[in-house]
């Protein structure tokens, strides 16, 4: 009974670097649009961010456009995954607290709901890295 739960361990074990890779393609994809859409309508983004009284919100505008740019390609290839993962778990607590938190957890009422899943699913690929199906594996390998 005990060698048939490890073979099961051992099966759910091999699929966590396949979990990883679509935790970054998933996330990757989330994030595509709204940096496309920040990116397309930058002043009009500034004058949203400052409806909402952010501290310049030019700045404030490019930096969440570049942030969310940088971690769709980032997440994609899985470089630097911990590193762009912590100013995009930023960008969702700032989401959270200053766009989404006053209509509740549904995301169908324009809740905190899907930044928040964004915003764990980013802490797992902080703590646990990329997976093996990424540039930042490959470049360990080589490292070593």
């Amino acid at each position: 009974m005990l060698e048939k739960i490890k073979k099961i361990t051992q099966k759910f074990d091999s699929l966590q670097d396949l979990s990883l890779l679509f935790l970054r393609l998933i996330l990757a994809y989330g994030f595509y649009t709204p940096a496309v859409n920040k990116w397309k309508n930058m002043e009009g983004i500034a004058q949203w961010f400052e409806s909402m009284n952010y501290p310049l919100p030019l700045l404030n505008a490019y930096l969440a456009g570049t942030t969310e740019a940088a971690g769709v390609l980032l997440l994609l290839l899985g470089l630097g995954t911990r590193l762009i993962s912590i100013p995009l778990m930023f960008t969702m607590l700032v989401a959270i607290f200053t766009v989404h938190i006053g209509n509740g957890f549904a995301a169908g009422d324009n809740g905190f709901e899907i930044p928040l899943y964004y915003f764990l699913m980013l802490l797992v690929l902080m703590a646990y890295g990329s997976g093996k199906y990424s540039i930042d594996f490959i470049t360990r390998k080589m490292r070593e």
